[in-house]
């Protein structure tokens, strides 16, 4: 439950958010937490904003919690539960259908389902097995087709390779045979960009808006520049998905603060300057979209 202005209320749901975004033609903010700093800079961004956000925990995040779901979850939602705005919990980037199997007991409504990296047909086959699972429990479900790059380490795909791109009408049919309720499209952003240099093929994204009738997702979009980021929402992007910006805010703030007082032992004198740089960087990436007020 999520108390606001002394009410409490339903904790709000990425399909939700997502449904009420594409109404009035905008996006919703989703950011990959890892700590409770990451979740706690999140909500203040999003508060400072006014706008509803959505806290992603990857299966990369939950691999470095030592492979445990539960902490980072429950401290995420007991967070959400004191928000100013809507938050909605989402599971991301999942390969594991044991974790998959966890997602709506540890308080997630939606689940981003990962088989791009699989041939085709597998990874409709797989998609389907994962959104059959997931709609039976009540979970809105996001996969991904075309070859984003960038996780793992990975370096960022050919742009003129075979499959690099989502081509319109192999994703129109593979949204018909998934039942997926949302995709991920490859457009031109890499996963894990430390520069914000990325451009999109606009063209593209287009086609994609017109062929298929679920919401649009962008990830990697920590490498885009405010314009882009703004024009991805024109052209039909619906959720925008972010994670390295959050990591470099951080990341920089600390260095700065450890540099300008080197003999600092206490945690929290870091951590804070830490999370107030993600909040910001929070506020302004959802700046840059056109996103639906929480109040309205």
């Amino acid at each position: 439950m999520t108390r606001r202005k002394g009410r409490t209320v339903p904790l709000t749901t990425t399909g939700e958010l997502v449904t009420r975004a594409a109404v009035h033609r905008s996006a919703v903010a989703s950011f990959n937490v890892i700590t409770l700093e990451h979740v706690e800079a999140v909500i203040a961004g999003a508060e400072s904003a006014n706008a509803p956000v959505v806290l992603q925990v990857s299966e990369n995040a939950v691999r470095f919690r030592r492979g445990r779901l539960l902490p980072l979850a429950r401290a995420a939602a007991a967070a959400a539960e004191h928000a100013a705005v809507p938050v909605a919990l989402h599971l991301d980037h999942v390969r594991s259908d044991a974790l998959l199997r966890q997602a709506p007991d540890a308080g997630f409504g939606s689940v981003m389902y990962d088989a791009a990296r699989l041939p085709y047909a597998d990874n409709l086959a797989a998609t389907r097995a994962a959104v059959d699972w997931a709609h039976a429990r009540g979970l809105w479900i996001e996969a991904e087709l075309g070859e984003i790059g960038g996780k793992g380490g990975q370096g960022a795909p050919d742009a003129h390779a075979p499959g690099a791109r989502t081509d319109p009408d192999r994703a129109r049919a593979f949204v018909a045979d998934s039942g997926v309720d949302a995709l991920a499209v490859a457009v031109g952003t890499t996963h894990a960009m430390t520069t914000r240099t990325a451009a999109l093929d606009h063209a593209l994204l287009r086609r994609l808006a017109a062929t298929l009738d679920v919401p649009l997702v962008l990830h990697g979009s920590s490498g885009l520049p405010d314009h882009e980021l703004a024009a991805a929402v024109t052209g039909g992007i619906t959720k925008v998905n972010v994670g390295t910006a959050l990591n470099i805010a951080m990341t920089g703030a600390i260095r700065e603060f450890l540099t300008a007082h080197p003999e600092a032992v206490d945690s929290r004198g870091y951590l804070t300057v830490g999370r107030e740089a993600m909040a910001r960087a929070v506020t302004g990436i959802i700046g840059a979209l056109d996103t639906v007020p929480a109040s309205s």
